[in-house]
């Protein structure tokens, strides 16, 4: 089943509530803003994650996105785009795993497999 085509409009959290943002290499394929590639760099500010230490907490931060499954069957000049089921990590400075992206809102009108 087809589902939403993501942009660099769309709207995505790390699982703590920092805010994703998306910077394309794509500017030939565009929605209402260019397509979202696998390999564009996604970025998150605003994570408040810790983790425990001793008797306090360190920040722990996610900072950057890592899409483990991407499109299978939409992509732009070979590249897979991404859609509202596409599965994406959340990575801390140190690349650890932090949990799995949330999409918030996606292009509604254009849609991929």
């Amino acid at each position: 089943m087809a589902a939403a085509l993501l942009t660099t409009a769309s709207s995505l959290q790390c699982p703590h509530g920092g805010t994703v943002s998306i910077v394309s290499a794509n500017t030939q394929t565009q929605a209402s803003a260019p397509l979202a590639l696998s390999t564009d760099t996604f970025t998150i500010a605003g994570c408040p994650f810790q983790i425990p230490v001793g008797t306090g907490t360190v920040p722990h931060p996610c900072v950057s996105v890592q899409w483990t499954q991407p499109n299978t069957m939409t992509s732009v000049n070979g590249t897979p785009t991404l859609a509202q089921d596409s599965v994406g990590l959340c990575l801390a400075a140190d690349q650890a795993p932090q949990g799995p992206v949330s999409v918030v809102q996606a292009e509604l009108l254009v849609t991929g497999s």
